[in-house]
């Protein structure tokens, strides 16, 4: 389905009935790296999963894509399904988006599980590091400066080894996200706020899930979120790198169901 929000067509997927939970997915991918627990989860919950503006199926405007703008199409969204309050399921880019949802629009988040991310800023490399990375893909004018900075550590060897076929289709993903959507995304999360002060003021029911071998977000950022936020539960998957949802998605989907039973 799509439909336009704050004047971008968004494409997303809903799925199911109760408690709605919206998947946002990380840079540079798109609503399918949810499948398995959309597909899991659907028939007890509201599964609701977009594409990002600038990814996968949504329409890529140009310009910087700030945390704030993506939290907006999203509460959008969910006014438009009419539903909410909603547990946010954040990966990477998307736990920063969570972030920015919550900070402006509390009153609409029931719960919080965020997915190999963290609550920190960029430091001073950081950010330049992704506006270089933005204008390489500019200048490339294709994907391909993403995929070969980002793709080796998306995935842990041991998920590789025991599915080849993922890395390609993590691929195929990463290289269909618009030029747009690669610079304006990367520029966005390189100017977003600082979200630790955050921490201890969300009080809402918190998952944090991270893979233990995740290579882009260390599994140390789960843990000081965990300590930070009041009676947030951790789980770290073994053998996992930075996409959890894909490489081990029957403990992510079992973890996460027992969590959102109980809540």
């Amino acid at each position: 389905m799509k439909t336009l929000f704050n004047d971008v067509h968004i494409h997303y997927e809903a799925q199911g009935s109760g408690l709605p939970l919206l998947f946002i997915h990380g840079f540079p991918l798109s609503r399918m790296i949810w499948q398995p627990q959309a597909q899991a989860l659907h028939q007890e919950f509201h599964v609701i999963t977009p594409d990002l503006r600038g990814h996968g199926e949504s329409a890529a405007p140009a310009g910087f894509y700030e945390m704030q703008t993506f939290a907006d199409d999203l509460l959008a969204l969910l006014q438009h399904l009419q539903c909410g309050p909603a547990i946010l399921i954040g990966h990477s880019m998307g736990g920063y988006i969570a972030f920015a949802f919550l900070r402006q629009y509390p009153e609409w988040v029931k719960g919080l599980v965020l997915v190999s991310t963290r609550a920190a800023a960029d430091s001073p490399e950081g950010k330049a590091g992704r506006e270089a990375l933005a204008q390489a893909v500019e200048k490339a004018n294709s994907a391909a400066p993403v995929v070969a900075k980002m793709l080796t550590n998306m995935i842990a060897p041991a998920s590789i080894a025991a599915d080849p076929n993922l890395k390609t289709e993590v691929e195929r993903i990463m290289s269909h996200t618009s030029l747009n959507g690669l610079a304006g995304g990367l520029r966005g999360m390189a100017t977003r706020a600082d979200a630790q002060d955050l921490l201890a003021a969300v009080h809402v029911p918190t998952l944090i899930i991270a893979g233990a071998a995740d290579a882009l977000i260390p599994p140390t950022e789960s843990e000081n979120m965990a300590k930070a936020i009041s009676g947030a539960q951790l789980h770290l998957i073994e053998g996992a790198g930075h996409l959890p949802s894909l490489e081990k998605p029957e403990e992510m989907n079992r973890v996460l169901q027992a969590w959102l039973r109980k809540i």
